[in-house]
Protein backbone atom coordinates (compact mmCIF):
# COMPACT_ATOMS: atom_id res chain seq x y z
CA UNK A 1 0.00 0.00 0.00
CA UNK A 2 1.39 3.33 -1.02
CA UNK A 3 1.89 5.65 1.94
CA UNK A 4 1.60 9.41 1.68
CA UNK A 5 4.80 11.23 2.38
CA UNK A 6 3.61 14.37 4.08
CA UNK A 7 6.75 15.51 5.84
CA UNK A 8 8.60 18.34 4.14
CA UNK A 9 12.19 17.59 5.03
CA UNK A 10 13.39 21.07 4.24
CA UNK A 11 11.99 24.20 5.78
CA UNK A 12 9.88 22.29 8.30
CA UNK A 13 7.49 24.52 10.24
CA UNK A 14 7.97 25.25 13.88
CA UNK A 15 6.39 22.88 16.38
CA UNK A 16 3.70 25.41 17.25
CA UNK A 17 2.78 25.95 13.60
CA UNK A 18 2.76 22.24 12.88
CA UNK A 19 0.55 21.52 15.85
CA UNK A 20 -1.97 24.23 14.96
CA UNK A 21 -2.14 23.11 11.32
CA UNK A 22 -2.20 19.42 12.10
CA UNK A 23 -5.00 19.60 14.64
CA UNK A 24 -7.12 22.06 12.72
CA UNK A 25 -7.90 23.96 15.92
CA UNK A 26 -9.85 27.20 15.96
CA UNK A 27 -8.40 30.41 17.36
CA UNK A 28 -7.53 30.33 21.05
CA UNK A 29 -10.64 30.47 23.19
CA UNK A 30 -13.04 29.87 20.31
CA UNK A 31 -15.86 27.42 20.85
CA UNK A 32 -17.95 26.05 17.94
CA UNK A 33 -21.24 27.90 17.61
CA UNK A 34 -23.26 24.84 16.65
CA UNK A 35 -23.43 21.49 18.42
CA UNK A 36 -21.73 18.57 16.75
CA UNK A 37 -23.86 16.25 14.63
CA UNK A 38 -24.83 12.73 15.58
CA UNK A 39 -24.65 9.76 13.23
CA UNK A 40 -27.81 8.21 11.78
CA UNK A 41 -28.39 5.49 14.34
CA UNK A 42 -29.18 1.89 13.47
CA UNK A 43 -32.80 2.35 14.55
CA UNK A 44 -35.19 5.03 15.78
CA UNK A 45 -35.03 3.67 19.33
CA UNK A 46 -34.40 6.78 21.50
CA UNK A 47 -31.91 4.82 23.62
CA UNK A 48 -29.31 5.25 20.86
CA UNK A 49 -29.35 9.04 21.19
CA UNK A 50 -29.56 8.94 24.98
CA UNK A 51 -26.63 6.55 25.29
CA UNK A 52 -24.62 8.46 22.69
CA UNK A 53 -24.94 11.67 24.71
CA UNK A 54 -24.12 9.84 27.93
CA UNK A 55 -20.99 8.30 26.40
CA UNK A 56 -19.76 11.69 25.21
CA UNK A 57 -20.32 13.06 28.72
CA UNK A 58 -18.24 10.22 30.20
CA UNK A 59 -15.33 11.03 27.91
CA UNK A 60 -15.58 14.77 28.59
CA UNK A 61 -15.45 14.00 32.30
CA UNK A 62 -12.40 11.78 31.85
CA UNK A 63 -10.22 14.51 30.31
CA UNK A 64 -7.50 15.50 32.78
CA UNK A 65 -4.10 17.10 32.86
CA UNK A 66 -1.45 15.09 34.67
CA UNK A 67 1.17 16.24 37.18
CA UNK A 68 3.81 14.75 34.89
CA UNK A 69 2.18 15.90 31.63
CA UNK A 70 0.22 19.15 31.87
CA UNK A 71 -1.96 18.77 28.76
CA UNK A 72 -5.38 17.12 28.58
CA UNK A 73 -5.35 13.35 28.17
CA UNK A 74 -8.21 10.87 28.11
CA UNK A 75 -7.81 8.74 31.22
CA UNK A 76 -9.18 5.22 31.60
CA UNK A 77 -11.87 6.31 34.01
CA UNK A 78 -13.96 4.52 36.63
CA UNK A 79 -11.36 3.29 39.18
CA UNK A 80 -8.41 3.80 36.79
CA UNK A 81 -7.10 7.33 37.27
CA UNK A 82 -4.41 7.45 34.61
CA UNK A 83 -3.29 6.30 31.18
CA UNK A 84 -1.67 2.98 30.32
CA UNK A 85 0.46 2.22 27.29
CA UNK A 86 -1.52 -0.94 26.50
CA UNK A 87 -4.66 1.06 25.73
CA UNK A 88 -4.47 4.87 26.09
CA UNK A 89 -2.84 5.60 22.70
CA UNK A 90 -5.44 3.41 20.96
CA UNK A 91 -8.27 5.00 22.93
CA UNK A 92 -6.95 8.42 21.96
CA UNK A 93 -6.87 7.40 18.30
CA UNK A 94 -10.47 6.16 18.41
CA UNK A 95 -11.51 9.41 20.12
CA UNK A 96 -9.74 11.33 17.38
CA UNK A 97 -11.72 9.52 14.67
CA UNK A 98 -14.91 10.76 16.34
CA UNK A 99 -13.90 14.43 16.08
CA UNK A 100 -16.76 15.54 13.88
CA UNK A 101 -19.25 14.32 16.49
CA UNK A 102 -17.67 16.10 19.46
CA UNK A 103 -18.09 19.71 20.54
CA UNK A 104 -15.05 20.32 22.78
CA UNK A 105 -15.18 22.63 25.75
CA UNK A 106 -11.97 24.27 24.52
CA UNK A 107 -9.47 23.85 21.68
CA UNK A 108 -7.13 22.01 24.06
CA UNK A 109 -9.87 19.43 24.67
CA UNK A 110 -10.53 18.75 20.98
CA UNK A 111 -10.40 14.98 20.26
CA UNK A 112 -7.43 15.19 17.89
CA UNK A 113 -5.49 17.27 20.41
CA UNK A 114 -6.31 14.76 23.14
CA UNK A 115 -5.36 11.85 20.87
CA UNK A 116 -2.02 13.50 20.25
CA UNK A 117 -1.47 14.01 23.99
CA UNK A 118 -2.30 10.37 24.69
CA UNK A 119 0.80 9.55 22.64
CA UNK A 120 3.12 12.44 23.38
CA UNK A 121 2.74 11.97 27.14
CA UNK A 122 4.50 8.60 26.84
CA UNK A 123 7.17 9.92 24.48
CA UNK A 124 7.86 12.88 26.78
CA UNK A 125 8.67 10.51 29.66
CA UNK A 126 10.85 8.07 27.77
CA UNK A 127 13.96 7.21 29.75
CA UNK A 128 17.45 7.80 28.33
CA UNK A 129 17.87 4.04 27.77
CA UNK A 130 14.74 3.99 25.58
CA UNK A 131 12.17 2.57 28.02
CA UNK A 132 8.67 4.00 27.67
CA UNK A 133 6.50 4.18 30.78
CA UNK A 134 3.80 1.55 31.14
CA UNK A 135 1.54 4.05 32.87
CA UNK A 136 1.20 7.69 33.87
CA UNK A 137 -1.19 8.27 36.76
CA UNK A 138 -2.92 11.23 38.30
CA UNK A 139 -1.33 10.21 41.59
CA UNK A 140 2.21 10.45 40.16
CA UNK A 141 3.70 13.69 41.40
CA UNK A 142 6.46 15.45 39.48
CA UNK A 143 9.76 13.69 40.07
CA UNK A 144 8.33 10.27 40.86
CA UNK A 145 9.51 7.25 38.90
CA UNK A 146 6.31 5.19 38.93
CA UNK A 147 5.12 3.45 35.80
CA UNK A 148 8.31 1.67 34.73
CA UNK A 149 7.85 -1.61 36.62
CA UNK A 150 6.38 -3.52 33.66
CA UNK A 151 6.02 -3.04 29.91
CA UNK A 152 2.20 -3.43 29.70
CA UNK A 153 1.69 -3.15 25.96
CA UNK A 154 -0.98 -4.53 23.61
CA UNK A 155 -1.91 -2.31 20.65
CA UNK A 156 1.47 -0.93 19.49
CA UNK A 157 1.94 2.74 20.28
CA UNK A 158 3.94 2.98 17.04
CA UNK A 159 0.92 1.75 15.06
CA UNK A 160 -1.56 4.15 16.63
CA UNK A 161 0.90 7.04 16.32
CA UNK A 162 1.35 6.26 12.62
CA UNK A 163 -2.41 6.13 12.06
CA UNK A 164 -2.93 9.35 13.98
CA UNK A 165 -0.12 11.12 12.10
CA UNK A 166 -1.83 10.19 8.84
CA UNK A 167 -5.26 11.24 10.10
CA UNK A 168 -4.05 14.64 11.29
CA UNK A 169 -1.08 15.12 8.95
CA UNK A 170 0.98 15.92 12.00
CA UNK A 171 4.63 16.06 10.97
CA UNK A 172 5.94 16.68 14.48
CA UNK A 173 4.09 13.65 15.85
CA UNK A 174 5.47 11.52 13.03
CA UNK A 175 9.09 12.48 13.73
CA UNK A 176 8.72 12.20 17.50
CA UNK A 177 6.98 8.83 17.30
CA UNK A 178 9.51 7.40 14.88
CA UNK A 179 12.44 8.33 17.08
CA UNK A 180 10.79 7.27 20.35
CA UNK A 181 9.39 3.98 19.06
CA UNK A 182 12.70 3.07 17.41
CA UNK A 183 14.41 3.48 20.79
CA UNK A 184 11.62 1.52 22.52
CA UNK A 185 12.11 -1.36 20.08
CA UNK A 186 15.84 -1.33 20.91
CA UNK A 187 15.08 -1.43 24.62
CA UNK A 188 12.81 -4.44 24.16
CA UNK A 189 15.47 -6.24 22.14
CA UNK A 190 18.03 -5.62 24.86
CA UNK A 191 15.98 -6.43 27.97
CA UNK A 192 13.10 -8.63 26.81
CA UNK A 193 14.97 -11.23 24.76
CA UNK A 194 17.18 -12.75 27.44
CA UNK A 195 16.86 -16.21 25.87
CA UNK A 196 18.06 -14.79 22.52
CA UNK A 197 15.18 -16.29 20.55
CA UNK A 198 14.18 -13.13 18.69
CA UNK A 199 10.79 -13.14 20.44
CA UNK A 200 9.55 -10.95 23.29
CA UNK A 201 9.47 -12.25 26.84
CA UNK A 202 6.89 -11.68 29.55
CA UNK A 203 8.16 -11.31 33.10
CA UNK A 204 4.97 -10.60 35.10
CA UNK A 205 1.18 -10.45 34.92
CA UNK A 206 1.01 -6.72 34.32
CA UNK A 207 3.26 -6.95 31.25
CA UNK A 208 0.21 -7.98 29.23
CA UNK A 209 -2.43 -6.23 31.37
CA UNK A 210 -4.02 -9.60 32.12
CA UNK A 211 -5.06 -8.92 35.68
CA UNK A 212 -6.43 -11.99 37.47
CA UNK A 213 -5.93 -14.24 34.46
CA UNK A 214 -5.19 -17.96 34.86
CA UNK A 215 -2.65 -17.46 32.10
CA UNK A 216 -0.35 -15.98 34.74
CA UNK A 217 -1.29 -18.20 37.69
CA UNK A 218 1.59 -18.33 40.18
CA UNK A 219 3.42 -15.37 38.59
CA UNK A 220 3.70 -12.03 40.46
CA UNK A 221 1.76 -9.06 39.15
CA UNK A 222 4.83 -6.82 39.00
CA UNK A 223 8.45 -7.29 38.05
CA UNK A 224 10.87 -7.53 41.01
CA UNK A 225 11.84 -4.20 42.56
CA UNK A 226 9.51 -2.45 40.08
CA UNK A 227 12.20 -2.96 37.45
CA UNK A 228 10.91 -4.14 34.09
CA UNK A 229 14.35 -5.53 33.25
CA UNK A 230 14.06 -8.23 35.94
CA UNK A 231 11.95 -11.39 36.10
CA UNK A 232 10.86 -13.25 39.22
CA UNK A 233 12.55 -16.45 40.32
CA UNK A 234 9.53 -18.68 39.80
CA UNK A 235 9.38 -21.85 37.66
CA UNK A 236 9.11 -21.40 33.93
CA UNK A 237 10.15 -17.76 33.74
CA UNK A 238 10.74 -15.87 31.57
CA UNK A 239 8.16 -16.81 28.96
CA UNK A 240 8.03 -16.21 25.23
CA UNK A 241 4.72 -14.40 24.68
CA UNK A 242 2.81 -14.41 21.39
CA UNK A 243 0.86 -11.23 22.15
CA UNK A 244 3.89 -9.20 23.24
CA UNK A 245 5.75 -10.46 20.18
CA UNK A 246 2.80 -9.54 17.97
CA UNK A 247 2.82 -6.04 19.46
CA UNK A 248 6.46 -5.68 18.46
CA UNK A 249 5.65 -7.06 15.01
CA UNK A 250 2.89 -4.48 14.52
CA UNK A 251 5.16 -1.75 15.82
CA UNK A 252 7.90 -2.67 13.34
CA UNK A 253 5.46 -2.64 10.44
CA UNK A 254 4.38 0.84 11.51
CA UNK A 255 8.01 1.95 11.88
CA UNK A 256 8.65 0.76 8.34
CA UNK A 257 5.80 2.92 7.07
CA UNK A 258 7.04 5.88 9.12
CA UNK A 259 10.54 5.47 7.74
CA UNK A 260 9.15 5.45 4.20
CA UNK A 261 7.18 8.64 4.90
CA UNK A 262 10.36 10.23 6.27
CA UNK A 263 12.37 9.30 3.19
CA UNK A 264 14.46 6.73 5.07
CA UNK A 265 14.30 3.91 2.54
CA UNK A 266 17.12 1.82 3.97
CA UNK A 267 15.64 1.96 7.46
CA UNK A 268 12.22 1.08 6.10
CA UNK A 269 13.64 -2.04 4.45
CA UNK A 270 15.30 -3.07 7.71
CA UNK A 271 12.09 -2.60 9.68
CA UNK A 272 10.17 -4.72 7.18
CA UNK A 273 12.82 -7.43 7.41
CA UNK A 274 12.82 -7.38 11.21
CA UNK A 275 9.02 -7.49 11.28
CA UNK A 276 8.89 -10.51 9.02
CA UNK A 277 11.53 -12.25 11.11
CA UNK A 278 9.54 -12.00 14.35
CA UNK A 279 6.31 -12.86 12.51
CA UNK A 280 7.79 -16.14 11.34
CA UNK A 281 9.08 -16.90 14.83
CA UNK A 282 5.62 -16.40 16.33
CA UNK A 283 4.16 -18.93 13.91
CA UNK A 284 7.00 -21.43 14.26
CA UNK A 285 7.39 -21.39 18.04
CA UNK A 286 4.18 -20.13 19.65
CA UNK A 287 1.35 -21.70 17.62
CA UNK A 288 -0.14 -25.08 18.48
CA UNK A 289 -1.81 -26.73 15.44
CA UNK A 290 -3.19 -29.37 17.81
CA UNK A 291 -5.27 -26.75 19.64
CA UNK A 292 -5.48 -24.05 16.95
CA UNK A 293 -4.22 -21.59 19.54
CA UNK A 294 -1.28 -19.34 20.38
CA UNK A 295 0.33 -19.97 23.76
CA UNK A 296 3.15 -18.70 25.94
CA UNK A 297 6.24 -20.90 25.81
CA UNK A 298 7.88 -21.19 29.22
CA UNK A 299 11.59 -21.46 30.03
CA UNK A 300 11.29 -25.26 29.86
CA UNK A 301 9.95 -24.98 26.30
CA UNK A 302 6.49 -26.08 27.37
CA UNK A 303 3.28 -24.37 26.29
CA UNK A 304 1.18 -22.66 28.95
CA UNK A 305 -2.06 -24.13 27.64
CA UNK A 306 -4.62 -21.52 28.60
CA UNK A 307 -6.70 -20.45 25.60
CA UNK A 308 -7.06 -16.73 26.14
CA UNK A 309 -7.53 -13.51 24.20
CA UNK A 310 -3.83 -13.79 23.41
CA UNK A 311 -5.20 -15.37 20.22
CA UNK A 312 -7.21 -12.32 19.13
CA UNK A 313 -4.33 -10.03 20.08
CA UNK A 314 -2.11 -11.86 17.60
CA UNK A 315 -4.81 -11.48 14.96
CA UNK A 316 -5.12 -7.82 15.89
CA UNK A 317 -1.65 -7.16 14.48
CA UNK A 318 -2.36 -9.14 11.28
CA UNK A 319 0.39 -11.64 12.02
CA UNK A 320 -1.41 -14.11 9.76
CA UNK A 321 -1.28 -12.89 6.19
CA UNK A 322 -4.55 -13.09 4.30
CA UNK A 323 -3.21 -14.24 0.96
CA UNK A 324 -0.67 -16.80 2.16
CA UNK A 325 -2.08 -20.34 1.89
CA UNK A 326 -0.45 -21.55 5.10
CA UNK A 327 -1.49 -18.51 7.09
CA UNK A 328 -5.03 -18.66 5.76
CA UNK A 329 -5.31 -22.28 6.82
CA UNK A 330 -4.14 -21.33 10.32
CA UNK A 331 -6.64 -18.48 10.47
CA UNK A 332 -9.51 -20.69 9.34
CA UNK A 333 -8.65 -23.24 12.04
CA UNK A 334 -8.43 -20.56 14.74
CA UNK A 335 -11.65 -18.93 13.59
CA UNK A 336 -13.63 -22.18 13.45
CA UNK A 337 -12.29 -23.91 16.53
CA UNK A 338 -11.72 -20.91 18.80
CA UNK A 339 -12.88 -17.39 17.97
CA UNK A 340 -16.24 -18.20 16.32
CA UNK A 341 -16.90 -21.34 18.35
CA UNK A 342 -19.89 -20.70 20.68
CA UNK A 343 -18.36 -23.14 23.17
CA UNK A 344 -15.10 -21.20 23.21
CA UNK A 345 -14.88 -17.41 22.62
CA UNK A 346 -18.05 -16.66 20.62
CA UNK A 347 -20.44 -16.32 23.54
CA UNK A 348 -23.78 -14.49 23.17
CA UNK A 349 -21.79 -11.37 24.08
CA UNK A 350 -18.36 -11.88 22.48
CA UNK A 351 -15.40 -12.08 22.89
CA UNK A 352 -14.54 -13.83 26.15
CA UNK A 353 -11.11 -13.30 27.70
CA UNK A 354 -10.63 -17.06 28.24
CA UNK A 355 -12.41 -19.73 26.21
CA UNK A 356 -15.57 -20.89 27.96
CA UNK A 357 -14.64 -24.55 27.44
CA UNK A 358 -11.14 -24.07 28.82
CA UNK A 359 -10.74 -25.70 32.26
CA UNK A 360 -9.21 -22.44 33.50
CA UNK A 361 -12.31 -20.32 32.74
CA UNK A 362 -13.19 -18.42 35.94
CA UNK A 363 -16.78 -18.45 37.17
CA UNK A 364 -18.44 -16.80 39.03
CA UNK A 365 -16.89 -13.72 37.46
CA UNK A 366 -15.05 -11.39 39.88
CA UNK A 367 -14.25 -7.74 39.15
CA UNK A 368 -11.36 -6.87 36.85
CA UNK A 369 -11.04 -10.44 35.60
CA UNK A 370 -9.28 -11.51 32.44
CA UNK A 371 -10.18 -15.06 33.41
CA UNK A 372 -13.30 -15.25 31.24
CA UNK A 373 -15.28 -12.00 31.37
CA UNK A 374 -15.99 -10.20 28.12
CA UNK A 375 -13.86 -7.06 28.26
CA UNK A 376 -14.54 -3.66 26.70
CA UNK A 377 -10.89 -3.36 25.66
CA UNK A 378 -11.12 -6.56 23.60
CA UNK A 379 -14.28 -5.27 21.93
CA UNK A 380 -12.68 -1.91 21.14
CA UNK A 381 -9.81 -3.72 19.40
CA UNK A 382 -12.06 -6.01 17.31
CA UNK A 383 -12.45 -3.61 14.34
CA UNK A 384 -8.66 -3.61 13.96
CA UNK A 385 -8.74 -7.18 12.65
CA UNK A 386 -12.16 -8.72 12.03
CA UNK A 387 -12.99 -6.86 8.83
CA UNK A 388 -9.37 -7.26 7.70
CA UNK A 389 -9.88 -11.03 7.67
CA UNK A 390 -13.25 -10.80 5.92
CA UNK A 391 -15.42 -11.27 9.02
CA UNK A 392 -17.59 -8.20 8.49
CA UNK A 393 -20.94 -9.77 9.31
CA UNK A 394 -19.56 -11.21 12.52
CA UNK A 395 -18.07 -7.85 13.48
CA UNK A 396 -21.49 -6.29 12.92
CA UNK A 397 -23.02 -8.85 15.27
CA UNK A 398 -20.40 -8.20 17.96
CA UNK A 399 -20.98 -4.46 17.70
CA UNK A 400 -24.77 -4.79 17.95
CA UNK A 401 -24.50 -7.04 21.00
CA UNK A 402 -22.20 -4.60 22.77
CA UNK A 403 -24.39 -1.61 21.95
CA UNK A 404 -27.49 -3.43 23.17
CA UNK A 405 -25.79 -4.42 26.42
CA UNK A 406 -24.65 -0.85 27.08
CA UNK A 407 -28.01 0.70 26.17
CA UNK A 408 -29.85 -1.66 28.50
CA UNK A 409 -28.78 0.39 31.53
CA UNK A 410 -26.86 3.28 29.91
CA UNK A 411 -23.76 2.46 31.88
CA UNK A 412 -20.13 2.26 30.87
CA UNK A 413 -18.28 -0.46 32.75
CA UNK A 414 -15.18 -2.56 32.21
CA UNK A 415 -16.53 -6.07 31.70
CA UNK A 416 -19.64 -8.19 31.37
CA UNK A 417 -20.89 -11.73 31.74
CA UNK A 418 -20.48 -13.27 28.27
CA UNK A 419 -23.70 -15.25 28.61
CA UNK A 420 -26.06 -12.57 29.89
CA UNK A 421 -24.50 -9.26 28.89
CA UNK A 422 -24.83 -7.99 32.45
CA UNK A 423 -21.97 -5.74 33.48
CA UNK A 424 -19.97 -6.34 36.65
CA UNK A 425 -21.23 -3.80 39.17
CA UNK A 426 -18.34 -3.78 41.67
CA UNK A 427 -16.77 -0.65 40.18
CA UNK A 428 -18.50 2.57 39.17
CA UNK A 429 -19.58 3.43 35.66
CA UNK A 430 -17.49 5.96 33.73
CA UNK A 431 -15.00 3.62 32.00
CA UNK A 432 -13.63 5.33 28.87
CA UNK A 433 -13.11 2.17 26.77
CA UNK A 434 -16.79 1.22 27.18
CA UNK A 435 -17.90 4.73 26.20
CA UNK A 436 -15.62 4.56 23.16
CA UNK A 437 -16.98 1.12 22.29
CA UNK A 438 -20.49 2.51 22.12
CA UNK A 439 -19.56 5.64 20.16
CA UNK A 440 -17.29 3.85 17.69
CA UNK A 441 -19.71 0.96 17.17
CA UNK A 442 -22.77 3.22 16.84
CA UNK A 443 -20.91 5.25 14.22
CA UNK A 444 -19.84 2.15 12.30
CA UNK A 445 -23.32 0.65 12.42
CA UNK A 446 -24.77 3.89 11.07
CA UNK A 447 -22.74 3.66 7.88
CA UNK A 448 -23.82 1.66 4.83
CA UNK A 449 -22.13 -1.65 4.13
CA UNK A 450 -21.95 -4.99 5.94
CA UNK A 451 -19.37 -3.89 8.50
CA UNK A 452 -20.51 -0.37 9.02
CA UNK A 453 -16.91 0.67 8.37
Amino acid sequence: MQRRRFLQLSGMATAATVTSRALGLPAAGAVPANPAPRPEFASSDPRWQQTWDAALAVLAGNLHTMPRYPRPVLVEGAVYAGIWQECAPHEGLVYGTLSRYVTPASPEAAPLAVARNNHMAFFAQQRPDGQLPASIKLADSVGTTGGYGQIQMVVPIAATAWELAQLSQDDELLVTAYNACSRWDSWLRQYRDTRKTGLVEGFCTYDTGHDNSPRWAGVPNRCPYADARKWPTVPGMPRLCPDLSATVYGGRVALAHMATALGKGDEAARWHEDAEHIRQLILEKLYSPEDAAFYDLDANNKFVRVRSDVISRVLGEHVLQRYDARDRAIFDAIWTRQIHNPKAFWAPYPLTSVAQDDPAFVRPIPRNSWGGATQALTALRAPRWMAHYGKRAELNHLMRQWCEAIMRHTEFRQQMDPQTGEFTQADPSGYSPAALVFLDFARRLSHPGPAGA
